[in-house]
């Protein structure tokens, strides 16, 4: 399959608005605070690149703010984390630097917003306006595409690969090997979008150029993991999200990832029309390659895909372009049906992810900002909130996610207590403010200072 070559300009001024209206529709909301859904993911994302800002430019050295063993095990006293190589926060983290006018917050997003509908606009080229329009609209989509996740990052470096190939430019290999071996750094989920690769590349060029092209796009990544392994305490454990729950191809797994997921969350029930016919009408082996490599990531990453639903998003490009195929191929049968179903296949998505934007706890905001304002910034705080390390970054200091063994936090460096379990009906609370200075109590929150014993 060879990349269209599209000669009338209303492809491209219609595509070129299908990019725009992806850009304005990831806008929402763009500078609410990070306590929505999924906040606990997207706050350690985020405090790396703040932590770039407070600590220094050191993309081999990321460190976030949770200073517990709960990620990985091991006590973390320097709040290493080592997951992803930290490319999306280290360019967000940069931008901010040099535009500080805009919050790190809001530039994390934005980054996340281009790259999400650059994505679209290359699967236009690749597959047609169809595929980046459903790109662009998808509730689902759209949320994702505005989030603080690495995932949208991954998923932008991975379809550039297959797109270079597409382009069969004299070069192009190179630059896709490139990209691959970005896309793998950021997440090495990203090999299940690659696997078209190969057979885009054995159709052109030798095997030997294509170990040349896996050398490229595999070494970085073996070179950060070998790095990584220095610093155990900063490695969240992994090994969960395959199948440690025993979940795999059990009732469950069917109904969370294809009912739920894929039926209600990203297609809104009335997709599954298009979606399927996309399904039995496709011929093109690119596409089939990565509805292959979409099942395989499902049953691979089994348990992580049922605990997590932004796990799908690496699955975005490829339902786009299968729904959009089933689309193309309805219009021509009834334009009524495809209408109902394009209109139902939105409203009905968008009836659940509205509910992603919302702020359910907007106290821990207001105690976290509250805190940030009277603590000293070298203040290390235990913002008990359950292990979520959603509240710990509201205060823009690094510490504990949870209370429990205070005096062995106190030995380890905690010195403020935040809560937003104020009264004396909270053991914790009541024992703490018995025995040390309390800075701030009212009916939201309350801020006590550990390192001030009462006399």
């Amino acid at each position: 399959m060879k990349l269209p070559k599209y000669s009338n300009n209303w492809f491209y001024f219609a595509l070129t608005a299908v990019f725009a209206l992806s850009v304005v529709l990831r806008l929402w909301h763009i500078d609410w605070p990070i306590a929505d859904w999924h906040s606990w993911r997207q706050s350690d994302t985020a405090s790396v690149a703040r932590n770039f800002i407070k600590f220094g430019f050191d993309p081999l050295r990321p460190r976030f703010d949770d200073l517990s063993n709960i990620p990985s095990g091991l006590d973390n006293p320097m709040g290493w984390r080592m997951v992803e190589f930290p490319l999306y926060q280290l360019v967000s983290a940069r931008l901010f630097a040099i535009f500080s006018g805009i919050s790190i917050e809001i530039w994390l997003r934005l980054v996340t917003v281009f790259v999400s509908s650059l994505t679209g606009l290359m699967l236009g080229l690749m597959f047609g306006i169809p595929a980046a329009l459903l790109y662009a609209v998808l509730p689902y989509g759209i949320y994702y595409g505005r989030s603080i996740l690495p995932d949208p990052f991954m998923v932008f470096w991975a379809v550039m690969a297959v797109y270079l190939l597409f382009r069969e430019s004299r070069y192009g290999w190179v630059f896709s090997a490139i990209c691959a071996a970005i896309a793998l750094l950021v997440k090495p989920f990203a090999v299940f979008l690659l696997l078209p690769v190969i057979y885009l590349f054995l159709k052109r060029f030798s095997f030997i150029r294509l170990f040349v092209y896996s050398i490229i796009s595999l070494l970085p990544l073996f070179l950060w993991r070998r790095w990584i392994s220095q610093f155990p305490e900063g490695i969240a454990a992994f090994t969960w999200l395959f199948n440690s729950n025993g979940i795999r191809f059990k009732g469950a797994w069917f109904h969370w990832l294809f009912a739920e997921r894929l039926g209600n969350l990203i297609l809104g029930y009335w997709g599954l029309i298009p979606f399927g016919l996309g399904v039995a009408k496709n011929k093109e082996w690119i596409s089939r390659l990565w509805l292959i490599s979409a099942l395989f990531y499902l049953i691979i990453v089994a348990t992580g895909n049922v605990q997590h639903d932004y796990y799908q998003i690496l699955l975005l490009p490829v339902i786009a372009v299968y729904t959009a195929k089933g689309f193309a191929y309805l219009l021509r049968q009834s334009l009524v049906l495809a209408f109902v179903s394009f209109v139902f296949m939105l409203a009905f998505s968008w009836f659940t992810i509205r509910t992603y934007y919302w702020i359910n706890h907007p106290e821990i905001v207001e105690a976290g900002r509250e805190a940030d304002k009277i603590l000293p910034p070298d203040a290390k705080v235990i913002a008990s909130y359950n292990g979520d390390t959603t509240f710990l970054y509201q205060t823009n200091r690094q510490g504990w996610p949870i209370g429990f063994e205070i005096d062995k936090k106190i030995k380890m460096g905690a010195t403020h207590y935040v809560t937003i379990s104020p009264t004396d009906n909270d053991g914790e609370t009541k024992d703490l403010a018995s025995r040390y200075t309390v800075l701030v109590r009212n009916d939201t929150y309350a801020i006590i200072d550990l390192t001030r014993p009462k006399q």
